[in-house]
């Protein structure tokens, strides 16, 4: 195991399972052998706010929060939240983004303007860019609400993990009846990163 702690920033909005994945990634790479610090910060998730995710692994981890140009990979679950949060992504880093576009209140009211073309402007700043669509192949696993396993699926392919690793904590993470399709979900995203 290297020395070196892997940052990985979670970032969307509330109701979209960023909590969960970041449970999920945390509980994979402890099985994996890491130590892991975990942290979370809830805007008005419940509203649609912003929501992050810090998750650090490594032989030895000591603080739970990303250091601002730091992260190793900016993991998004939705376009603009993913462009908000360039500036801690660490220059050698790389953006896993589901192509989702949310409207914020401020857009839905016609205050603001949701910007345009944050994919290529996403591009334009990160080298190693994948953009995956997640409602699409969420759908394929048979249920919408699996898009942030789309996304674990994606993420999986960035790590050098032991794959029955990640089902086992889905296994263990999500309810009973919906792991056929997270798993489905999962093998998606895998297969459609890059």
């Amino acid at each position: 195991m290297a020395d070196k702690v892997t940052n990985i920033l979670l970032a969307g909005v509330g109701g979209q399972g960023i909590l969960l994945a970041s449970e999920v990634l945390s509980e994979v790479m402890m099985l994996a052998g890491y130590d892991v610090k975990k942290n979370e910060i809830h805007g008005m998730s419940q509203r649609g706010g912003s929501v992050v995710s810090h998750v650090r692994f490594g032989k030895e981890v000591f603080s739970p929060i990303i250091p601002e140009g730091e992260a190793d990979v900016l993991f998004g679950f939705e376009l603009l939240e993913t462009y908000r949060y360039l500036p801690l992504l660490a220059g050698h880093g790389s953006v896993i983004a589901n192509r989702l576009r949310l409207m914020p209140p401020s857009v839905s009211i016609g205050v603001q303007e949701y910007p345009a073309n944050l994919e290529e402007r996403i591009k334009a700043q990160v080298d190693k860019s994948y953009i995956v669509d997640g409602l699409v192949l969420a759908l394929q696993a048979g249920d919408a609400r699996t898009i942030n396993t789309v996304l674990l699926g994606a993420l999986s392919t960035m790590f050098n993990v032991d794959e029955k690793l990640w089902s086992e904590a889905l296994e263990k993470m999500v309810p009973p009846k919906t792991l056929e399709q997270n798993l489905k979900a999962f093998e998606l995203g895998k297969a459609n990163c890059g």
